[in-house]
């Protein structure tokens, strides 16, 4: 291969890069300030945070119950009676709460949400809809963009919680079935470390998931181009770049506020 023309590419790669990103800055800077424009987007706030919070309640619990139950199986099986029974309310509570509660939950939200927001949107885009809305004196931002990411910032916390209340919960009635442990010893290693951070902590993880998860939909969605192949290719990149980010902010959070 050609030395030259492989510094090239990447050069080309590396442009295009910084190009992107400066599009995506601009676009979150319109959504910003496109707050203000509140009588477009109050109105549709409601359907939206129904839509993508209230109906995406059966896959987040379904996902948080079974999570709670390998949860407390896997920590009977590592303790090995070496360390007390209790501990395994500690660990499925902190892990829950902690990790697996928002990031398991925002993955997969990433792919019911984050596909949904591109794919309506980039079809909107490819059939020209809208084009329509700016042709009638509408800000297309304020009417599909900002009912989606407040819903979604809003929503994201409150499933978030009630799948590690169900994760939790499940994990007791594991512990108790399968493991020969009291309801008292479990909620006491539940109580032994728990702190009230812990939950402030969940719910800073929760809100930039659920930012992420509708931006990008929308940005992708917003920008699609070559038709019902090119929907295809927005509702990928929506669903790979929020896991992606997803995963970089759970670590970026757990090195600012845990460190």
């Amino acid at each position: 291969m050609n030395p030259s023309r492989s510094i090239e590419n990447l050069g080309a790669g590396t442009l295009r890069g910084f190009a992107g990103l400066g599009v995506f800055s601009r676009f979150v800077g319109e959504s910003f300030r496109s707050l203000a424009d509140v009588g477009t987007w109050l109105p549709l706030l409601a359907g939206q945070m129904r839509k993508l919070g209230v109906n995406s309640l059966p896959i987040s619990l379904f996902l948080a119950a079974f999570t709670g139950i390998v949860l407390a199986l896997q920590a009977s099986y590592t303790f090995t009676g070496a360390i007390p029974l209790y501990f395994v309310g500690t660990l499925v509570g902190k892990t829950m709460i902690l990790e697996l509660g928002p990031v398991l939950t925002g993955l997969a939200l990433a792919g019911r949400i984050g596909a949904n927001i591109a794919a309506e949107l980039g079809t909107m885009r490819v059939s020209e809809q809208i084009d329509a809305l700016e042709t009638m004196a509408y800000n297309p931002v304020s009417y599909l963009v900002l009912p989606r990411v407040i819903a979604g910032v809003i929503m994201f916390p409150i499933i978030v919680i009630f799948g590690d209340v169900v994760g939790i919960f499940f994990g007791l009635v594991t512990s108790m079935a399968m493991l020969d442990m009291s309801a008292q010893t479990f909620i006491r290693g539940l109580r032994l470390f728990h702190q009230h951070f812990d939950i402030v902590y969940s719910v800073i993880k929760c809100l930039s998931f659920g930012f992420v998860i509708t931006i990008i939909g929308c940005y992708q969605g917003f920008h699609t181009r070559g038709g019902a192949e090119g929907v295809g290719v927005a509702t990928t990149r929506a669903v790979v770049t929020s896991g992606m980010l997803i995963l970089v902010l759970d670590a970026f959070w757990a090195a600012t506020l845990l460190s």
